[in-house]
């Protein structure tokens, strides 16, 4: 029984780990299944985490920091759709340049409003329990038991299953990021197809950031995205661009994750720094054993000109 206990909470804790990466994914995913290149995941994360903290501190209801946090990214990703396909900004310069203002603007402004305190303890989402199925053995804690982002994420991947590959506007999505031209010639609008994409992108995104804050530290501390949206990045390529192969390249990432937490929690005489290397360590072995067999949508990073229509 002990052997199950410990497989079902480690089985919880990597689900758990799973989610912001997993939102994060889903976002860059649909940005890039547009044609444009997200990189910029690591900022929206800290900008929903931020964002949803802040708005939750002042407020004191959660609900409308994950509001707030929705909006945020939505503007984030606004203005990396504005760069890159109004101004045809280098899409990889975009994102490195948000990561970047997100970083210093989130720890300057946390500053000001936790008052230099890194640790402000914020009011939580917790978690909802289904009556009867959450007492199951082992499979209610796993199921039935989680906070609403986990339900949420399972609704997402099935939807964006659906919409991408049984609606129009899911095949328009794909044919814009394949070839752009081809799109356009058809009637569709390209630029506004990838703003679409790309602002949704930002949400989504934010939600990761609003999870990481509200549901698993309730506090809100610079950094704390801690490199999850580049574990993303690697996930969207692990999975494929596919919705639920991204899903499951996260759970395995957040596996990853809990298991060198709990390796850290049996006092191995092994050097913490290390063991916080696994993640990407693994992210790292992942993406060298797809080398070659991941191909990203055709379009994915070049700008697209509707006025000559031709690659810039």
């Amino acid at each position: 029984m002990n052997n199950l206990n410990f497989l079902s909470d480690y089985l919880i804790a990597s689900l758990n780990l799973a989610v912001p990466l997993a939102f994060a994914a889903l976002g860059g995913m649909y940005s890039e299944r547009s044609g444009v290149l997200n990189i910029a995941l690591e900022g929206m994360l800290l900008t929903g985490a931020f964002t949803s903290a802040s708005a939750t501190f002042y407020t004191g209801n959660p609900w409308l920091g994950v509001i707030c946090a929705l909006i945020a990214g939505g503007l984030v990703g606004l203005l990396h759709a504005f760069l890159c396909v109004t101004l045809y900004v280098n899409q990889l310069v975009s994102g490195l340049a948000i990561n970047l203002v997100a970083a210093g603007l989130t720890s300057f402004l946390a500053r000001l409003v936790f008052n230099g305190s890194s640790t402000q303890r914020l009011p939580g989402i917790e978690p909802i329990v289904i009556p009867g199925l959450a007492n199951i053995p082992i499979l209610g804690a796993m199921l039935f038991q989680h906070d609403v982002f986990v339900y949420l994420l399972i609704t997402l991947v099935a939807f964006s299953i659906y919409f991408l590959f049984r609606t129009s506007f899911g095949l328009t999505l794909r044919a814009v990021g394949e070839y752009p031209e081809a799109a356009a010639t058809a009637g569709v609008s390209v630029s506004k197809v990838r703003y679409w994409a790309v602002v949704l992108s930002g949400c989504l995104v934010s939600l990761g950031g609003a999870d990481l804050t509200l549901v698993q530290i309730k506090f809100f501390t610079e950094g704390m995205s801690a490199g999850k949206g580049f574990i993303a990045i690697a996930a969207l390529i692990f999975g494929r661009w596919h919705p639920l192969g991204t899903t499951l390249a996260c759970f395995l990432f957040g596996a990853t994750e809990a298991l060198q937490l709990r390796i850290q929690a049996f006092g191995a005489n092994i050097p913490y720094q290390f063991l916080a290397m696994l993640p990407y360590i693994v992210a790292l072995f992942a993406l060298l054993g797809l080398s070659g067999k991941s191909i990203p949508p055709h379009g994915l990073s070049v700008p697209y000109s509707p006025e000559n229509r031709q690659d810039n």
